[in-house]
């Protein structure tokens, strides 16, 4: 089959890759008839979130219909329509049986310390291939895989594999409530949608922070109001629309790639991205969302972060943090216990996360589509793949 595959920093290209194939009586086979590219890619792309191995099929968001299914698999037969969860769960273990499924001590062959698996990402997350491809082998099926009602498109669907439980994640770590005032930094897909989010989570008032024009309209069109740190401190406009007290809940939906008003820290830089290469448009101060965000966010308040920081990343601004008393909840979503209300809300119209995918391109020209959107060009806040099949 084709697939999307990484090479080295700054390089990916479409290949010819063995199909995939029942490994454990557990296992699914999906046939892909959608993915789509994610900042988290970029990440990986760029060198800022190192561990990558070179042969590594891309992508963690996926939509599709089941083909074949192991012996162990009962929740799911040949010809079910499925998205797959980005990240990946036993659902036996105790951290899956209670919700932490990002957690899971059974999913990463690397061990129960080992952290979070994802497909299509750094060997430490567990080597599984990703789902920019024909084809895609899930384990623990019966865990894993979230079935679709035919009321939900494949452009709605492939939003709630990942970007969308992330955005609604990240509004449920900043304990967003009924009339706070709510800033999310980063207004790429996820910050997109921890801004629905935080509305639909009872949010009062929503500011978005952001540099790239076509991102702050579209945040704009959710009637947030924008905030552009490249023409403005963003803390102190944060502090003056909010009476000087700053928001009561923050939401970092930025991570390790964030850029600076000024020059980055080349040494900071290198920490994060473990001394290794670099590539296309990286950013150039990997703690700069973190500082503004405790520096914006008022006394006492809540603080979510879900944009994506590497273990090797060490720059976090905790004194800052602790001297106003914040509170700060971070970490990978747990996808799969979020996924079925959301898809319950998208199939009853209330939310319509297909808004924010503005190109839908062939797998064919995947390393274009990818350029595009590492260059935050107008038009490509969420690209979604075509199936190769």
């Amino acid at each position: 089959m084709k697939a999307v595959v990484w090479q080295a920093p700054g390089t990916v290209n479409l290949q010819e890759v063995p199909d995939p194939r029942v490994q454990q009586s557990t296992d699914a086979i999906v046939r892909l008839t959608m993915s789509a590219i994610c900042g988290t890619d970029l990440h990986m792309i760029r060198g800022t979130f190192p561990g990558m191995a070179e042969g590594t099929v891309l992508g963690h968001e996926g939509v599709g219909v089941v083909e074949e299914v192991g012996s162990g698999v009962r929740a799911f037969q040949r010809g079910d329509r499925v998205v797959v969860p980005s990240t990946i769960a036993c659902g036996t273990c105790s951290y899956c049986r209670a919700g932490y499924t990002a957690q899971c001590d059974t999913a990463n062959p690397n061990g129960p310390l080992a952290g979070t698996a994802i497909f299509g990402g750094p060997e430490p997350t567990g080597g599984f291939a990703g789902m920019q491809a024909g084809y895609v082998r899930v384990p623990f099926a019966n865990a894993n895989l979230v079935a679709l009602p035919d009321s939900i498109i494949d452009e709605q669907a492939i939003v709630i594999s990942d970007v969308l439980p992330t955005g609604w994640f990240g509004a449920r770590l900043a304990e967003v409530g009924t009339g706070d005032t709510v800033a999310v930094f980063g207004c790429g897909p996820v910050g997109q949608l921890a801004i629905a989010s935080a509305w639909y989570q009872g949010a009062g008032r929503v500011l978005a922070v952001d540099s790239v024009a076509g991102r702050l309209e579209t945040a704009r069109r959710q009637h947030a109001e924008p905030v552009n740190f490249t023409s403005e401190d963003p803390v102190a406009m944060l502090r003056e629309l909010t009476g000087g007290i700053g928001p009561d809940r923050v939401i970092d939906a930025v991570g390790v790639d964030a850029y600076p008003q000024d020059e980055g820290s080349r040494t900071e830089q290198s920490q994060a991205s473990g001394g290794g290469t670099l590539a296309w448009g990286h950013g150039t101060l990997p703690s700069q969302a973190a500082r503004w965000a405790v520096q914006a966010v008022a006394k006492a308040g809540t603080l979510g972060v879900i944009g994506v920081y590497p273990p090797t990343f060490e720059s976090w601004p905790i004194g800052s943090a602790m001297n106003k008393n914040l509170t700060v909840h971070m970490g990978n979503c747990n996808h799969r216990p979020l996924m079925p209300r959301l898809v319950d809300l998208v199939a009853s119209g209330v939310l319509d996360p297909s808004v924010i995918l503005e190109r839908q391109e062939p797998v064919t020209d995947a390393v274009q589509a990818y350029q595009a959107f590492d260059q935050r060009e107008p038009g490509w806040i969420k690209v979604a793949l075509e199936g190769l099949t």
